[in-house]
């Protein structure tokens, strides 16, 4: 190991992964929640709305995220190659999933013409139908990205606790910035 090499994550990457992470999570939890609320919830509105808003807000932050990481020094990878082709494959699908999922859910929500507002902070102009059933289509793209997300995250999660508990590598304490 050379002097210069960097041995956690900085603060920022791992403040920027564990939200993520969490918001996911989350917004996941909700919009299977939202799809079965009916016109006389009080939260037929409010939560899409709110939805619609963090869904905006994510996609920033994630935008922020990939200039970050491209710019910041990272820790190198452990583990055998092929786990680390494996790691960086997985992420990389999990980033194009999650730009699949804000371009479908920005397709749902601006179909009919309507800008997204994001917490009356701001407008997000709306693009209008660009083809037929834009709605029905983008929704299920984005029914099953988000699935795929969440199946993926949990294998993220299941090979971070097998390079922990299995191998004894540094690879989650470098994500807690505590690495040996």
């Amino acid at each position: 190991m050379s002097g210069n090499e960097v041995k956690n994550y900085n603060l920022i990457t791992r403040s920027l992964h564990w939200l993520s992470a969490v918001v996911i999570i989350g917004m996941f939890a909700v919009g299977l929640w939202m799809v079965d609320l009916t016109y006389y919830s009080k939260w037929y509105q409010t939560a899409p709305h709110w939805h619609k808003s963090v869904g905006i807000l994510l996609a920033a932050l994630t935008l922020f995220r990939f200039v970050w990481k491209s710019t910041t020094a990272t820790p190198s990878a452990e583990g055998h190659p092929i786990e680390q082709l494996g790691a960086k494959v997985g992420h990389l699908l999990m980033y194009v999933a999650l730009v699949v999922i804000f371009v479908s859910g920005y397709l749902i929500s601006t179909s009919d013409g309507r800008g997204i507002e994001v917490f009356d902070w701001f407008t997000v102009p709306g693009a209008g139908e660009l083809f037929a059933n834009q709605s029905d289509i983008a929704g299920e793209v984005h029914f099953y990205t988000a699935w795929f997300v969440i199946i993926a995250a949990a294998g993220h999660a299941l090979a971070a606790l097998k390079h922990h508990l299995v191998n004894k590598d540094n690879t989650l304490r470098k994500m807690l910035g505590v690495s040996k």
